[in-house]
């Protein structure tokens, strides 16, 4: 409310007060969303409604991989533990630029 006192245009209020509040916390929830869109198209390829064959797919991997978990179980293993790091690694960023681009708050001077 200050900024319309002074005469600010709707456009300057938008970039100089309203953007780099929220630009922070839109990166921060991206970045945590990529694991979850990693754990939903694992979950689609494992069910078949993935990509076509041809294309490797960490979650049609698994799949092909569950006749052979008695004999030959890193082959489950392996895309287990990729599609594990991976959105571990997602989360683990998302939680450091959510620390890094929190507002500070201004100090002021004691009266």
């Amino acid at each position: 409310t200050a900024a319309r006192a002074i005469g600010s245009s709707n456009r300057r209020i938008f970039l100089r007060h309203i953007t780099p509040n929220i630009l922070g916390p839109i990166i921060v929830i991206a970045s945590l969303d990529v694991g979850w869109i990693i754990l939903g198209i694992a979950g689609l390829s494992f069910l078949g409604l993935g990509a076509q064959p041809p294309t490797p797919e960490w979650g049609a991997m698994l799949n092909d991989a569950r006749p052979f978990l008695q004999t030959a179980p890193r082959l489950l293993l392996l895309p287990g533990a990729a599609i594990f790091v991976a959105v571990l690694g997602f989360n683990l960023l998302g939680d450091g630029l959510r620390d890094l681009l929190a507002p500070i708050p201004s100090v002021q001077a004691p009266d």
